[in-house]
């Protein structure tokens, strides 16, 4: 991920004055999205998106987030079709919160609501939800759009913590996806973590019940598992062979994306 807002072109401060008639339709296409190929993930969304997609961790010494593999190539997004339609049987809630997105103000202490103004499903024809009534007052609609929005800022931040544990503890090792082609053509996913197995089963006691009692070690479970959707992803590529190699314990290049978010 280039930047930590991904598809995100203009992303501007709602106002009243700026966007008083505007109107915002969703879920009609998620075009915007077809050239990504991951795309954050918070822990709560473990469950649900381990069925579907890889769930790795990216990032550098400082900060790691997890992240969904959505394609074996950067800027290739396999589970969005031709005609914008979502095809996995999960879409991450960073995907789902577009067009909008929390900055924070220059104190650090408030959250201010952005809108990318370039997204397709903003008007000011009346085509879709309005965010204000002609009185300047939030509409219901807005209204929910806040309280989704600040619940994933707060499952952000409780992501970041289990994050740290993981990487505090030295649980988290390099790996990278090597998928074989039809023609011979390699393609390669690098620049990605995920939790070493052995290292897992030799943490302490204390800290096992603290990963336990956090649902910690679930989410690091169900990250294990969702790995297999490696093999699956190679059935989405229309000139590939059925098997992918996954070489692990190699030291990756500088991830063509990462998996930042916006401070809360």
């Amino acid at each position: 991920m280039a930047t930590q807002l991904l598809f995100y072109e203009k992303a501007a401060p709602v106002t009243f004055k700026d966007h008083g008639d505007l109107s915002v339709r969703t879920g009609g296409s998620y075009g915007f999205a077809r050239n990504v190929n991951s795309v954050p993930l918070t822990a709560v969304e473990f469950s649900a998106a381990a069925a579907a997609y890889p769930i790795v961790f990216a990032g550098d010494e400082q900060a790691v987030m997890p992240a969904v593999i959505l394609g074996a190539r950067a800027s290739e997004n396999l589970f969005v079709d031709a005609d914008g339609t979502w095809t996995g049987s999960y879409i991450p809630a960073f995907v789902r919160r577009y067009p909008f997105v929390f900055s924070t103000a220059d104190d650090g202490a408030q959250l201010i609501l952005h809108v990318d103004e370039t997204f397709e499903g903003c008007n000011r024809e009346g085509r879709g939800e309005r965010l204000f009534d002609a009185d300047g007052q939030r509409t219901q609609y807005l209204q929910n759009l806040l309280k989704f929005l600040q619940e994933y800022q707060g499952q952000f931040a409780r992501t970041q913590t289990y994050c740290n544990r993981l990487r505090d503890l030295g649980l988290l090792q390099p790996m990278q996806a090597q998928f074989r082609v039809a023609g011979g053509e390699e393609r390669q996913v690098s620049g990605f973590q995920v939790v070493n197995r052995e290292k897992l089963k030799e943490i302490g006691a204390e800290d096992l019940q603290q990963m336990f009692s956090t649902d910690e070690l679930e989410c690091t479970y169900l990250h294990l598992h969702s790995l297999r959707h490696f093999n699956a992803m190679v059935q989405r590529l229309a000139d590939t062979s059925p098997e992918p190699e996954t070489a692990q314990d190699q030291e990756p290049p500088a991830a063509e994306e990462t998996a930042e978010e916006v401070e809360a």
